[in-house]
């Protein structure tokens, strides 16, 4: 039987140490983890029980121990085949290496896969209770967080004044009923039944903060077409104070998506993705400088469609730390041209891991590790990585606080992941500009995406939704 070992601290167990435990388990037959003691800790957290448990709980691990004293004479005793530990860990010194050396072990680095189906994300979904959301009691303990709390952050949404600039988007959904395979070629046959048109992109994060209660101004670039006006109207309609700034050069931004059966069969983008001109870029600056002094929150909603001039980003980020604006940002990269590290000196920042490792040309590191570069990198002070099914992971720059921690995904039913991402940015964001704490920040945001997807389309999160949800 070959024998892995691994061994850390383990603070906050989040979804990295997940994926290096599935690593270390699949390099070998029996896996042994080893849990520093609160002596040995590099930081003291969490107890050495509550960690020596968060361990044991995990489906991948077959034993694990509290290491009272080295552990490289545990090694030289007990002998394991493998040794794993994170990639990061790879160009250092690694003492045990000579240890290994001389009876044929091996030492492992990695940080595991990028993406990964795990035993115990599966057993939720027969664990779930039946909320609309499933609510991560744990987290919600292990910062004090009451209902109370987070329902007298959200009775301040209402006090701020948020501007967001973004790109964008039209989701145009055509729902279509399938007729079979062609018969000339292999082609599926559809046909269309109906169309639903959404407001989507930074249009659906204004939305959010407008019927979450806030006063809101937005600005973007819109072509000159049908969809501008449908734009226009929807916007006007939630009472947004809306600036549309036409592009004669560019549609208005329209993503359609074709569905048979509550499944996406084929998505079309209608857009182009050139930078906006001096002329534009100066309209909108000047328009900004008239509205900056009462402004509360600044949103960077950032599609990579040519909005985002570096002079842009620079101007209004330069405006907001002058007038000690909050501000967050996330930049989406459905091609390779989205960097969320160019909004630098933000407050937060919401990428997803493959949009982090872009911004840093990284594909190996760990995501703690990966968040510490990013910070130090642009600066930012909080990072929300979002991963999926496998939830949020948080980094926090204040090294006097718990450095990471995660939320588990807390969506029951998962319609449509259109809009999750938006929807936790900017609740988290309306939060932290309340004067909550980053923990409450992210569970609150959490709530909201698993309420949107939930449901089929982009549809404006409500502040008496997230209420429901936390009448627990």
């Amino acid at each position: 039987m070959k024998k892995v070992f691994v061994y850390g601290d383990f603070n906050i167990l989040h979804p990295g140490h997940l994926r290096l435990l599935k690593f270390a388990k699949e390099s070998g037959d029996y896996l042994i983890v080893g849990v520093h003691s609160d002596e040995l800790a590099a930081s003291k957290q969490t107890t050495q029980n509550i960690r020596l448990e968060s361990i044991k709980a995990t489906s991948y691990v077959d034993e694990a121990f509290i290491i009272e004293n080295s552990v490289l004479s545990w090694i030289e005793k007990y002998k394991p085949d493998i040794i794993v530990k994170g990639k990061e860990h790879e160009n250092n010194i690694n003492p045990e290496f000579d240890i290994l050396k001389r009876y044929g072990g091996k030492l492992l680095f990695s940080s595991g896969d990028i993406g990964f189906s795990s035993i115990d994300l599966l057993k939720k979904e027969y664990e779930s209770v039946s909320y609309n959301v499933r609510h991560h009691f744990s987290y919600l303990k292990r910062h004090g967080i009451s209902s109370e709390d987070l329902t007298n952050i959200l009775s301040d949404f209402s006090r701020l004044n948020v501007l967001v600039i973004g790109d964008s988007i039209i989701d145009e959904y055509i729902t279509c009923e399938p007729l079979g395979m062609s018969q000339e070629d292999p082609t599926i046959v559809v046909k269309p039944l109906m169309t639903d048109k959404f407001i989507g992109g930074a249009a659906i994060v204004a939305s959010h903060a407008k019927s979450l209660g806030a006063n809101v101004s937005f600005f973007s670039i819109v072509g000159e077409d049908e969809n501008k006006i449908f734009l226009q109207n929807s916007l006007i309609d939630m009472g947004i104070n809306t600036f549309l700034f036409e592009d004669s050069t560019r549609p208005t931004t329209l993503k359609q998506r074709f569905r048979a059966n509550g499944k996406t069969l084929l998505r079309v983008n209608h857009l182009k993705q050139h930078s906006i001109n001096k002329e534009i870029e100066l309209q909108i600056l000047n328009k900004i400088k008239e509205l900056i002094d009462d402004i509360n929150l600044i949103v960077f909603s950032d599609f990579s469609y040519g909005l985002f001039t570096n002079n842009i980003i620079k101007e209004i980020s330069n405006m907001a730390q002058k007038n000690n604006i909050l501000t967050v940002a996330d930049s989406q990269s459905s091609s390779q041209i989205g960097d969320i590290s160019k909004f630098v000196n933000a407050t937060l920042v919401t990428p997803t891991e493959r949009e982090i490792r872009l911004a840093l040309n990284d594909f190996e590191s760990g995501l703690v590790v990966l968040s510490n570069k990013l910070v130090n990198k642009s600066n930012n002070k909080y990072v929300f990585t979002t991963l999926g099914a496998e939830g949020l992971m948080i980094y926090n720059s204040n090294k006097s606080e718990l450095l990471t921690d995660n939320v588990n995904a807390l969506g029951n039913i998962v319609k449509d992941v259109s809009g999750a991402g938006d929807s936790l940015m900017i609740t988290s964001a309306m939060s932290l500009a309340v004067g909550a704490s980053i923990w409450e920040s992210a569970y609150l945001g959490s709530l909201a995406s698993a309420i949107q997807v939930s449901r089929v389309g982009n549809i404006p999160i409500k502040k008496d939704e997230i209420q429901k949800e936390l009448n627990i």
